[in-house]
């Protein structure tokens, strides 16, 4: 009766709690669940603070760019579907000051700003360098400009001062301190004036030839979020059905890459992290279950002798483990989600708004994880209980729980993969993840099998000491809790050796894309004939480590001997590329920040030249390919004789294409250099003093960003992998108490034929010493194999294990399983052998 089972789950699941028999389970399912749920909470939560941050990157929801005046029925349309628009304009000019104050002049970018601005961007302004800051709600007045601090170093003035751009004299009102949406490249980082665009007319800066981007950004009202999307998906689908060029839209989607590629990355990585501890628990959980079921058979045996039929056994038991599984798992969400607000607290510098709460997706898939595994892994044997013979009360060595059908432990392996597949939210990491580890757990498997057939060969009766036999001995005789014990102490150990190693990497390939000595300073415009004196005042300041490449302008018109057109190309960043002047450069010897991908680099090679291999891809170019370029009216021809890979994240000199030639006197060229600025007051103003044509750009307020960035990233890494080092140590010791019963009746036995306890105390811990030392060189070697894979593949980093990997591997196994079978296995010594004897089979 319904009745009857329910009261029978209920006093099982009591009886069970208190005795601690479901603890394993609880411990694995519910450190599975907070490791999910605590990265989908922060996942849900951290892309309102991504979009947040895209927005004032961007200036507005989206952004539509032109080289020429935006036409108005992208205008007309935005207000159409009631969007904010706000229209701007910038471009490179000279500023000057007054003849009566030096007249001194300097190159900025002017950004003309219209009605609406700043939408979602955010400008700060003070009325003096160093004075205090408050944000901007409009424009400048008609008649203002406001500047930043280093023109009014440069030229002399101060605010209040007159700035002539072209012909008209506006005055300075205010001082920028900070511009979210300035862009990205070396005109975006140069000195900023900004103007209303209501006296742009006045400059007379804009002709028919002048270079001179447009920006219309638009911003959706809180009650019509969609509304942004949908003006995107009709400027896209405008500018497709006419034709249009010199036009694209930009979404959120859009960043800076060097911020992109470490939040990827961590993102990547707090993902494999809670795959491997669900991974784990899934172990864990199988072990634990057989381990209860093997507990429970006398018990079951019992039931059915005082008439209870299988299937309210059966379903007894199904009860208590949904009961368990929903418990677990509401456990695994409550910690999951108090552990987000911590990566929350460790990010705090990335994340400077409140953000939006987070959805309920991540609890739901949190208690979906827990109970598929419990039903998937922990149910199964438990289900054979219902299949005991009453017989098994007299005997008892009837009734034994048998290996799980191999359609039961698929349909659940492959239901918990695809589970795991869908939460890492990459195909790649979640294939190599997942692959790795079933691969890996097959080959454990066979390797251990292998191992104990060749154990007893190993160590000879005659000559070996009498622990050591007897070790050897047991183990051969029970292969098959060998082969379990190696394989699961393998599996735990192979998450934890590899987290380590790619933590360890990780977190150094991050940290070398930006250094502490990064360049901050990058200076574009360099004359041929200041390259001497500016250097020589560079040494005489401080500056030891420099980047210093020439720089060419070039337009691609050929490859292999036929003219290049857009129309030639589809994607639209291809369009653009051959669409526009490149920079590129020459020297003898390729820059040490890059990596050769494919061909060879020969110095002074003539007629050659090296391309990105990204510019390679997206433009269809192979090596041996042949690329005119018009350089100032000079056509140059080269054939593609070597590919590079390039970090444009690295905060270094990079360029697209270089010539491998220390000279190339017959093109015209200017210098940029990179280097770390010194901390000497006035150095930036000394520069520019000293070479007032060149463009100095400060990037040291980015660079910091981004290491603050990368430091509280790097934390929540560290605190996200205590729980997969938790699950693995709940592996480990799952995987050692499961052969605790076993071992009971081999020690009593032996204790009854005359053996000391000393003697069985050796006899343990070298099993368990043999054993752990042989996981753990498995669990390096694979650990190796499925790093470089994730590395190579996943994270996009260079990756390469030590050597002592496999044998310090070994040593971690042995210790961590000697550690795990003393605190687990430590009354197997102590239980009376008459207690022991009179449960062993009959």
């Amino acid at each position: 009766m319904p009745n009857q089972i329910l009261a029978l789950a209920w006093r099982q699941t009591v009886r069970d709690f208190r005795s601690g028999e479901l603890r394993l389970l609880v411990v694995a399912v519910m450190l599975a669940v907070a490791a999910l749920t605590a990265v989908g909470f922060f996942a849900d939560r951290l892309k309102g603070g991504l979009a947040r941050d895209a927005r004032q990157l961007l200036g507005g929801d989206a952004l539509v760019a032109t080289d020429h005046p935006t036409p108005p029925e992208f205008v007309e349309r935005a207000r159409a579907l009631g969007l904010s628009t706000a229209l701007s304009a910038s471009f490179p000019s000279m500023a000057r000051a007054a003849d009566e104050q030096g007249g001194a002049t300097r190159l900025v970018t002017i950004k003309a700003a219209g009605e609406g601005y700043p939408l979602h961007s955010q400008v700060r302004l003070a009325d003096a360098p160093g004075g205090a800051e408050r944000l901007a709600g409009a424009p400048p007045q008609r008649g203002t400009v406001w500047v930043e601090a280093s023109i009014l170093d440069a030229l002399g003035l101060a605010v209040g001062d007159p700035l002539l751009l072209g012909d008209a004299t506006l005055r300075i009102a205010q001082v920028i301190t900070f511009e979210s949406d300035r862009g990205a490249g070396f005109l975006a980082f140069s000195p900023r004036v900004i103007v209303n665009m209501a006296d742009l007319p006045a400059t007379g800066l804009i002709q028919p030839a002048s270079r001179v981007t447009y920006r219309l950004a638009v911003a959706a009202p809180d009650v019509r979020p969609r509304a942004a999307a949908d003006y995107v998906a009709w400027a896209e689908a405008q500018i497709k059905a006419q034709g249009l060029r010199g036009i694209r839209v930009e979404s959120l989607a859009s960043g800076r890459p060097e911020m992109r590629q470490t939040l990827d990355r961590a993102e990547k990585f707090l993902n494999l992290v809670a795959l491997l501890a669900a991974l784990l628990a899934a172990v864990a959980v199988g072990i634990a279950a057989r381990d209860f079921a093997n507990r429970h058979l006398d018990d079951c045996a019992m039931l059915r002798v005082l008439g209870q039929s299988q299937r309210t056994i059966a379903t007894s038991y199904a009860l208590e483990f949904a009961a368990v599984g929903l418990l677990a798992s509401a456990l695994g969400v409550a910690v999951g989600y108090g552990v987000h607000h911590v990566f929350v607290a460790m990010l705090a510098q990335l994340l400077e708004a409140t953000l939006p709460p987070a959805g309920a997706w991540p609890a739901l898939l949190g208690l979906g994880v827990g109970m598929t595994l419990l039903f998937g892994f922990g149910l199964p044997p438990v289900l054979q209980l219902a299949r005991v013979p009453p017989l098994r009360v007299i005997r008892r060595d009837v009734g034994e729980l048998k290996p799980a059908s191999l359609a039961v432990l698929g349909a659940g392996t492959l239901g918990f993969a695809a589970l795991l597949l869908a939460v890492s939210a990459d195909l790649k990491l979640g294939a190599i993840a997942v692959g790795g580890f079933a691969a890996a757990v097959a080959l454990f498997a066979l390797l251990g099998w292998l191992a104990v057939l060749l154990l007893r060969r190993a160590v000879p009766e005659a000559g070996a000491p009498r622990w050591l036999v007897l070790a050897t001995r047991q183990v051969g005789a029970r292969p098959g809790f060998a082969v379990l014990q190696v394989s699961a102490l393998a599996v735990g150990l192979l998450a934890l050796v590899l987290l380590v190693l790619l933590r360890t990497d990780l977190i150094a390939s991050w940290r070398a894309a930006t250094p502490p000595d990064a360049p901050n300073r990058f200076v574009i415009n360099i004359q041929p004939e200041q390259g001497e004196p500016f250097r020589q005042h560079l040494r005489q300041a401080g500056v030891q480590k420099l980047d210093w490449y020439p720089m060419i302008r070039g337009r691609l018109v050929a490859i292999n001997g036929r003219a290049v057109s857009v129309d030639d190309y589809a994607e639209d960043r291809a369009r653009r590329l051959v669409d526009r002047e490149f920079n590129l450069s020459h020297d003898a010897q390729m820059p040490p920040h890059n990596e050769l991908a494919a061909g060879r680099w020969v110095p002074d090679e003539p007629g050659a030249v090296s391309v990105e291999e990204g510019l390679a891809r997206t433009l269809g170019l192979r090596l041996g390919d042949t690329l005119r370029f018009d350089i100032a009216g000079l056509e140059t021809e080269a054939r593609i004789t070597s590919l590079r890979k390039v970090d444009w994240a690295s905060m270094r000199v990079n360029f697209f294409v270089m010539f491998p030639l220390a000279e190339m006197p017959e093109v015209p060229g200017t210098y940029i250099a990179a280097f770390r600025a010194p901390e000497t007051p006035g150095f930036d103003n000394a520069l520019s003093r000293a070479f007032p044509n060149v463009t100095n750009v400060d990037v040291s307020a980015s660079i910091g960003q981004v290491q603050r960035v990368l430091d509280q990233v790097i934390r929540a890494v560290e605190f996200l992998f205590g729980f997969t080092l938790a699950a693995g140590l709940v592996v480990l010791f799952a995987a050692v108490v499961a052969t605790r019963e076993q071992r009971s009746r081999e020690f009593a036995i032996m204790r009854a034929m005359g053996a000391g306890g000393r003697l069985l105390a050796q006899v343990q811990r070298a099993e368990l010493l043999g054993v752990g030392a042989l996981a753990g060189l498995l669990a390096s070697l694979a650990a190796v194999a499925v790093g470089w894979g994730l590395a190579r593949f996943a994270f996009e980093f260079s990756w390469n294990a030590s050597p002592w990997v496999p044998l310090a591997g070994a040593a971690a196994g042995a210790v961590l399983a000697l550690a795990a079978g003393w605190w687990g296995l430590r009354e197997v010594l102590r239980r009376p052998v008459v207690e022991t004897l009179r449960k062993a089979a009959v």
